[in-house]
């Protein structure tokens, strides 16, 4: 699929994904009216506020820095931070229209809706709507802290918070953004040349899913290791502003986080690490499929398919975290939704990792890459 052909469909999801997550932010005003706890009980009114407030464009009702909902602490609407909470804001929305544009052009360049790649674009665009959010976050990150009135504790510590807001919000519009960007997608490819599935060596196939797999379980499996990940989180001290890396760092680093059996059953902790295996499978499923289903396997396709498919499986395993979880009987049923979302940092990081991983073993494996017919010797 040209450019030409795949620049149409991803305004129209780019457009749509950022009118959703605006819509989105200005809903959390009617959680603040007093019927609201009516229809919802306080802890999911809490929750659903907690989803809503990172694309608010009302500073007087957004959360402070220590997370707390004291509105007196926070950032109102007539004090001298409010310029820089819109200034972040305005940043975080074309910053998020901005890379779920270029994430869909590529995605839809290298994964068109045709020849059976349908539902493999449709889950790539899905899980690049959380990453796209995530990106945004980061980047509006700073002038957020700034509008804080104590900006300048804990700066690390406040971004990697920051970072980790989007929450679930991102994953319910990035589907509904998928399906109409495929739709609109499928009716721009009508007419063009249908470019067939590439035949891909199962050997070298299996042999670089493996390698990408296991780059993947290094965050899953040793990173998030309760140890390991508490080294990760307490190794770095000092003073100063900079002082603190440990929390950034645990969000681009950890996928997850869990201890041995000997702090809970053992059939207990068999079926919370079922959901670690699951987002494996999914991932080494995923890159056993996806040099076939690119048209090409260049390095930018290679490293955000296998972004997506990291994405894809933590929306598995936390589903399966979901079908296991019996706090919704004391938190609500809102908060059985909590945890989508969570993860995306240390899926960008590891994904793009694995994906390069990857390719170089593809290629090392003899599996070579044809040449487009325009450069093709006659």
């Amino acid at each position: 699929m040209t450019y030409r052909r795949a620049v149409v469909p991803a305004l129209v999801g780019g457009l749509l994904f950022t009118l959703l997550l605006w819509w989105a932010g200005a809903s959390a005003e009617a959680l603040q009216l007093r019927g609201s706890t009516s229809v919802f009980d306080v802890d999911s009114v809490n929750e659903l506020r907690r989803w809503l407030m990172p694309w608010s464009y009302d500073s007087s009702v957004a959360l402070p820095s220590d997370g707390s909902a004291d509105a007196a602490t926070g950032v109102g609407g007539d004090t001298p931070y409010a310029g820089l909470y819109s200034t972040a804001m305005q940043i975080r929305f074309v910053a998020v229209f901005a890379f779920f544009l270029a994430g869909t052009l590529l995605l839809l360049r290298r994964i068109p809706p045709t020849r059976g790649r349908t539902p493999a674009t449709l889950l790539a665009l899905w899980a690049w709507g959380p990453v796209s959010a995530t990106l945004a976050v980061t980047v509006s990150a700073p002038w957020l802290i700034a509008s804080r009135p104590h900006s300048s504790f804990r700066v690390l510590t406040q971004l990697a918070a920051v970072i980790a807001s989007s929450g679930p919000v991102p994953v319910f519009a990035g589907l509904l953004t998928a399906l109409l960007t495929v739709l609109v997608a499928r009716v721009c490819a009508k007419g063009a040349e249908p470019l067939p599935r590439r035949d891909v060596p199962a050997r070298p196939a299996r042999l670089a899913a493996s390698v990408g797999t296991a780059v993947v379980a290094l965050s899953l499996v040793v990173l998030s290791y309760q140890s390991a990940a508490a080294w990760i989180q307490t190794t770095f001290s000092g003073a100063g502003l900079l002082s603190e890396p440990g929390d950034l760092l645990r969000q681009w680093l950890l996928l997850g986080a869990w201890a041995g059996p000997s702090t809970a059953p053992l059939g207990h902790w068999l079926l919370y690490r079922a959901a670690d295996g699951l987002l494996l499978a999914v991932v080494w499923w995923s890159l056993r499929l996806l040099p076939g289903l690119l048209t090409r396997t260049t390095v930018p396709a290679m490293a955000v398919g296998t972004v997506c498919a990291t994405v894809l499986g933590l929306f598995a395993s936390q589903v399966l975290h979901m079908a296991i979880d019996d706090t919704a009987a004391v938190w609500g049923p809102v908060h059985v939704f909590s945890a989508l979302g969570t993860g995306v940092p240390a899926a960008l990081t590891f994904g793009v990792t694995a994906g390069l991983a990857a390719l170089v073993t593809l290629r090392l494996a003899g599996d070579r890459d044809p040449l487009p017919l325009s450069v093709v010797p006659a």
